[in-house]
C-alpha cells in the first residue's frame, strides 16, 4: 500500500508539469472524471509524522464533500507569508496522498494558487514550488480517477 501511495505521488508529478510559456493549458473536460458522491466520507487516516502533524486540518476537511477528481478532497492550508501546502483525502478509503511541493509567490492577481474541479483529475498550479522557480504547471492526477 505505501509503495501504491509513492508510486501515485511520484507518477502524479514527475514529468507533468508544463510551463504556461508553452502553448495554451489543457482543459479540465480533457481529463475527465464522473464524480462518486458517497452517503459518508470513510475516516481519515492518520498515518506517520506529517499527517499526525496535520491531523486537524486532515480531519476538518475530511468533513467535506469531494471537490477534486471525483471523490477527493483537495484540502489545502496556510503554511507561511503567501504559501499553501495540500492533501488529497480519498473519500471512499480515507487514504490522505500529500502534494510533494507547497505553493508560493503567486501572482497578485491569482486569489488560489491550485485550480481544480470535482468533475477532473487536473490540477493547475500557479506559482512557485516549494519556493523554487515561478509560472503555471499543468498536473495531471493519474492515480486520481
Amino acid at each position: 500500500m505505501r509503495f501504491l501511495l509513492v508510486f501515485c505521488t511520484v507518477g502524479l508529478f514527475a514529468a507533468q508539469a508544463i510551463a504556461a510559456a508553452d502553448t495554451s493549458e489543457p482543459r479540465f473536460e480533457s481529463y475527465a472524471v464522473s464524480a462518486e458522491a458517497a452517503a459518508t466520507n470513510a475516516p481519515v487516516h492518520i498515518v506517520g509524522k506529517r499527517s499526525r502533524e496535520y491531523a486537524t486540518e486532515l480531519r476538518t476537511a475530511a468533513k467535506r464533500p469531494p471537490n477534486f477528481a471525483g471523490h477527493y478532497i483537495l484540502a489545502s492550508w496556510g503554511c507561511g507569508a503567501s504559501c499553501v501546502m495540500s492533501a488529497a483525502i480519498d473519500t471512499k478509503t480515507g487514504v490522505v496522498v500529500w502534494l510533494p511541493f507547497t505553493v508560493c509567490c503567486f501572482p497578485p492577481e491569482v486569489s488560489e494558487p491550485l485550480e481544480f474541479k470535482l468533475g477532473s483529475r487536473l490540477l493547475i498550479v500557479r506559482g512557485s514550488r516549494n519556493e523554487k522557480g515561478a509560472g503555471t504547471a499543468v498536473l495531471n492526477g493519474r492515480c486520481f480517477s
